[in-house]
């Protein structure tokens, strides 16, 4: 398989073309429930929590939810967008009448499903900047941490995309995993103030859990060289699944 970065941008194009249309419908659960999550748990229920991993309970929600906007960008635009692109409307079969290649597929969808990753992180923390909840300039070293999370979960998303057969499987995609990654990535509490030590052995094998705790240093300042783990896993676990999502994409559109 020979990438060419040329007709993934071309794939790109078409679909920021199509999103063009329709953005003002698209952003608004996405970005909206992350805002909704921070105004109610943060405000709401952090009126009875004193302090929360050193900060007040909505500081330390703050950059966790950044994270979770990333993640909703990139999720939905991998899941159902691809499913309906490739079974539906048979987007990528046309596509393979020019010189596209499907590696060149895989590579503009994970590129376009970052950029909605961006669009929806970038956007969520200018709103947590906006009421004073990223101290500067340090809080500055999210932003490269919301495309790391758009890659991953771009990853995942469309290697269970090419894996599955049917579109009713989604339901288990975020029911069964988006949604406890949600709940137990150090998103709304500290995991190692609650979790065992055997348990937190475990946590580390959640892919939310390592952007939040990106995040989490940048807006706090606290970096540290345990953070190198969180990169190298975000990368590797990227690369991995990119590769098989690229055979998988090789394997479907030409059988």
């Amino acid at each position: 398989m020979s990438l060419s970065w040329r007709h993934a941008l071309s794939v790109w194009r078409r679909n920021a073309t199509m999103y063009r249309r329709t953005w003002s419908w698209n952003i608004l659960p996405n970005f909206f429930e992350p805002v909704l999550y921070l105004v109610s748990i943060g405000v709401g229920l952090g009126a009875y929590i004193n302090t929360m991993g050193g900060t007040s309970y909505i500081e330390f929600l703050a950059p966790g939810l950044v994270c979770v906007a990333a993640m909703n960008g990139a999720s939905f635009e991998v899941t159902y967008n691809i499913f309906v692109r490739m079974s539906y409307e048979k987007a990528y079969d046309a596509m393979l009448t020019t010189p596209i290649q499907p590696v060149d597929v895989v590579a503009g969808e994970l590129l376009w499903s970052m950029t909605r990753s961006c669009i929806y992180g970038f956007s969520f923390a200018l709103v947590v900047a906006a009421v004073g909840l990223a101290p500067f300039p340090h809080a500055l070293w999210v932003l490269p941490v919301i495309p790391l999370t758009g890659l991953l979960f771009s990853a995942i998303g469309l290697a269970f995309t090419l894996r599955i057969g049917t579109i009713e499987l989604y339901s288990f995609y975020f029911t069964l995993f988006l949604t406890p990654l949600f709940l137990f990535s150090s998103v709304f509490f500290p995991l190692e103030e609650r979790l065992t030590e055997s348990w937190l052995w475990v946590a580390e094998c959640l892919p939310l859990l390592h952007p939040v705790r990106l995040a989490r240093a940048a807006f706090h300042g606290t970096a540290s060289a345990g953070l190198i783990w969180d990169v190298a896993y975000i990368l590797g676990l990227s690369a991995v699944l990119l590769v098989y999502a690229a055979r998988l994409m090789q394997r479907k559109l030409t059988q």
